[in-house]
């Protein structure tokens, strides 16, 4: 049986240019699937595809037991879609916004203001209900606009980076909010240019680029890719940086790396915080004074790097200059 995400083989081209070259995915029910990549790679062109809002030019994708392409109606009924802005209507209030979503989704009047007051309790609006939206924060409309996407309690999210733009503390609240939707059962499908948001939100990882899934797993399974654990030593003094490499030499699995300007010292290692616990007991019996000491896991960055030759990228996929963006046919049936 298919997860409550299922697609395969999804191809959608804008001109020249094949945004997607054969997607594949499969998402449990209850779980949270992150989709990384670069700009361009099509995360967005996926999410718009399994939403209705594109058509695939091939490929089957199944979204709560519905077939996409088949039946596209009853997906818009089981899905709730926050993308990387917040589609409010500014000069209505939150309260307004909230209800006339209800409405929408033919909610009688009276279980639409409950809906809404429930919901403006549960993201922290309840005391800006009644002011028009354009006197929000940025926050504000971004919780807002989740808001809008669970009126009908929909058993499958789609989160278009939905915490780009947004400071530290409203960042965390949002992920306060995602964390409470999957306890509760939602499926969620996650794009974000946060690698901290993807590592601390999401059950498995699919990297996309140009088109393709490339990689696929939890995070702790990428990270292991890169080349596993590592020790990392600062030295108090210069001229311990040589001493300090001999032991490294003698616990590593591979070159010891040395930053002179930083006296840091890296070396790749195979065996845990049992091993750095060695490694601190024989440069203290050399009498090397370290100013830092740490085992150090790859990061979802390193992964990035190794899987995809070079960062992750600030820019949204749909402001950034990029493969998946560049085709005027594409930036014409984005807007629609």
């Amino acid at each position: 049986m298919p997860g409550a995400i299922y697609a395969e083989g999804l191809v959608k081209t804008f001109g020249d240019v094949r945004a997607l070259d054969g997607v594949d995915l499969d998402v449990p029910e209850g779980t949270v699937l992150g989709l990384l990549g670069p700009n361009g790679a099509g995360k967005t062109t996926t999410v718009r595809c399994l939403t209705t809002l594109l058509r695939p030019d091939s490929g089957t994708a199944v979204v709560a037991g519905v077939d996409v392409l088949k039946h596209p109606d009853a997906v818009r009924r089981s899905v709730g879609l926050s993308g990387q802005f917040a589609a409010v209507d500014e000069y209505l209030t939150g309260r307004e916004n909230l209800q006339m979503v209800g409405q929408l989704y033919q909610m009688r009047a009276k279980a639409a203001k409950a809906r809404a007051d429930e919901l403006l309790e549960q993201f922290n609006l309840a005391d800006a209900a009644d002011r028009t939206t354009k006197t929000y924060s940025g926050g504000m409309r971004r919780r807002l606009d989740l808001a809008a996407a669970l009126v009908v309690s929909p058993p499958v999210m789609f989160m278009d980076e939905p915490t780009t733009g947004l400071d530290p503390r409203n960042r965390q609240q949002l992920w306060d909010v995602i964390k409470q939707l999957v306890s509760g059962g939602t499926t969620l499908l996650l794009t974000t240019q946060y690698l901290e948001e993807a590592d601390h939100l999401a059950h498995d990882i699919a990297v996309v680029d140009h088109g393709h899934v490339i990689a696929r797993g939890t995070s702790d399974q990428l990270k292991a890719r890169t080349g596993g654990e590592r020790v990392e030593v600062v030295v108090h003094e210069r001229e311990h940086i040589q001493a300090a490499a001999e032991v490294l030499r003698g616990f590593g699995k591979g070159d010891t790396t040395v930053e002179e300007h930083m006296r840091k010292l890296t070396v790749p290692v195979a065996g845990g915080a049992k091993l750095l616990a060695e490694v601190i007991r024989e440069l203290d019996t050399r009498g090397i004074e370290i100013d830092d000491i740490g085992l150090r896991r790859p990061t979802l960055d390193d992964v990035f790097l190794s899987l995809t030759g070079h960062i992750a990228e600030a820019k949204d996929e749909e402001s950034g200059a990029s493969q998946d963006t560049k085709s005027p046919k594409r930036r014409k049936e984005t807007a629609q």
